[in-house]
């Protein structure tokens, strides 16, 4: 009787500690699942490895220290475009990306106080989010064939941040189009340097407190050339 009593009193004891154990082994498995800093889990719920990955590096680089984050809110839902489905538009004669496939973004983290920061530079959100090598989708997505030279005098297309990063712009895909053209004119006339002093000049307008920074940001989106005659202007008065 008595052993058959300690039996009973060890088997019992056993069920206690593996009722236990299991307890404690549910609640750390169901617990919150994290994701590295710098990373919304929020505004994407299935950030993919190299969006952590590209977080990190956001880290290693010592950018976050200026308050600014690796993180990517588009204007407009985007799914990835196929292959020739995107047209070039104009206006003023100038080109325009599709809307459609590239309706711009921002990064919701840099505010004006970090685009002041001395220590922020476009350097910080440069490929954070997309590689350089995805970027390149977009001259397919346009049906634009990549120009087997394409750097210094013989530059003749950019792969352009419409909202751009000096402005808060997005580093994301939404974000992205090829500017090309036209190879006819010297370097400063081409395109994508007529909107680089666009850039420039908005971004004096934002740090200086002329411009809102949400206002600049959706005008530039929907037709950057509406600053042409301004931003020249400015350039020539050398501001």
């Amino acid at each position: 009787m008595k052993s058959n009593k300690a039996l009973n009193l060890g088997l019992i004891a056993i069920l206690i500690a593996l009722f236990v154990f299991g307890r404690k082994g549910y609640k750390r498995r169901s617990g919150p699942v994290t994701t590295p800093p710098m990373v919304d889990a929020q505004l994407f719920p299935s950030a993919g490895s190299q969006r952590r990955q590209s977080g990190l590096l956001y880290m290693s680089q010592g950018c976050s220290a200026t308050g600014g984050r690796c993180e990517s809110l588009d204007f407009a839902a985007w799914v990835r475009p196929a292959g020739g489905s995107c047209h070039i538009r104009t206006s003023n004669g100038y080109p325009l990306p599709d809307s459609h496939c590239t309706p711009g973004g921002i990064n919701p983290s840099v505010s004006v106080s970090v685009l002041k920061n001395a220590n922020w530079t476009t350097r910080c959100a440069r490929n954070c989010w997309t590689s350089e090598a995805d970027k390149h989708l977009a001259y397919r997505w346009y049906g634009i064939q990549k120009p087997s030279v394409n750097s210094d005098e013989n530059q003749v297309c950019e792969l352009d941040h419409l909202v751009p990063l000096e402005l808060g712009g997005s580093d994301a895909l939404a974000n992205i189009w090829p500017q090309c053209g036209p190879d006819t004119v010297a370097m400063n006339r081409r395109y994508f340097k007529i909107k680089d002093r666009v850039e420039r000049y908005l971004a004096t307008e934002v740090r200086s407190g002329r411009m809102d920074l949400a206002v600049a940001q959706r005008k530039i989106a929907e037709d950057w050339t509406q600053f042409i005659p301004e931003s020249s202007r400015t350039a020539l008065r050398g501001d």
